[in-house]
């Protein structure tokens, strides 16, 4: 079993920056591969960015690529997300989620490859 939990949501304006965390509870988190997803207010939960088991592998959806930078603490069970040049489109509930079946140094952006989910964080980005 493994118990996700997000942090670092807020409001911020357009154009600033929050760092979301996710600490995750259970031994070999450095075997996970893991992921942020995001869910705007009747949409679908949609992937952002993912990072595999040693951080030297990320891949982002073509809408956060330079904006977002995902990256892992393996000592200290924790994935994080950098989030800068906020829009309001990012508007959403964030998620954070542990693929447990990942191969090393694999990533992956389908939503069903996920075990684990956190409860989320929600960011709001006003105009």
């Amino acid at each position: 079993q493994v118990q996700l939990g997000e942090s670092g949501g807020g409001l911020v304006q357009a154009g600033g920056s929050l760092r979301l965390s996710c600490a995750a509870s259970g031994r070999s988190f450095s075997s996970y591969t893991m992921g942020w997803f995001r869910q705007a207010p009747g949409k679908e939960r949609e992937f952002v960015a993912t990072i595999s088991w040693t951080g030297g592998t990320t891949y982002y959806t073509d809408s956060v690529k330079g904006r977002f930078t995902i990256s892992r603490d393996n000592a200290k069970n924790t994935v994080y997300l950098q989030m800068n040049n906020l829009k309001p489109e990012d508007t959403a509930v964030y998620y954070c989620a542990t693929d447990l079946d990942g191969r090393p140094e694999t990533t992956t952006a389908t939503l069903a490859d996920y075990d684990y989910w956190g409860q989320g964080t929600q960011v709001t980005v006003s105009s």
